[in-house]
């Protein structure tokens, strides 16, 4: 069902945890099938400097969260940005049909949290 890709970002998530002091932390989820991604970022200078997630999912959510925070890491937020779920699935070399909506849980989380960190950045202001 999965290919030798997505099954490594799977049996080896990468960047999973939490930041301690991060600069942004959003939690998303689809209603649909259950899946919730808390997503932390650390941001420098519009520069994501560090990643981290918790998700409790199927394993195609487990893969794409982990191969969209390997894709953002030290990415600016602008390239951030350009994230979406169609990269993320193409990133993995592709998801079955019926997992493709994982890949936009991870794309709108990452959204999310810049989108967020912008927003409270501007109130500081």
């Amino acid at each position: 069902m999965y290919n030798e890709k997505v099954m490594d970002h799977f049996n080896n998530p990468r960047n999973v945890g939490t930041i301690e002091e991060p600069s942004v932390i959003v939690q998303v989820g689809d209603p649909d099938c259950g899946d919730t991604l808390l997503l932390s970022l650390k941001i420098k200078k519009e520069k994501i400097i560090d990643i981290k997630y918790k998700i409790y999912g199927c394993g195609a959510a487990v893969a794409t969260s982990s191969i969209a925070s390997v894709m953002a890491r030290g990415k600016s937020l602008d390239e951030a940005l350009k994230i979406t779920d169609k990269l993320i699935a193409k990133e993995l070399g592709g998801l079955p049909k019926e997992k493709e909506h994982c890949s936009n849980l991870a794309a709108g989380a990452l959204r999310a949290a810049i989108n967020e960190y912008r927003k409270s950045a501007l109130k500081s202001l």
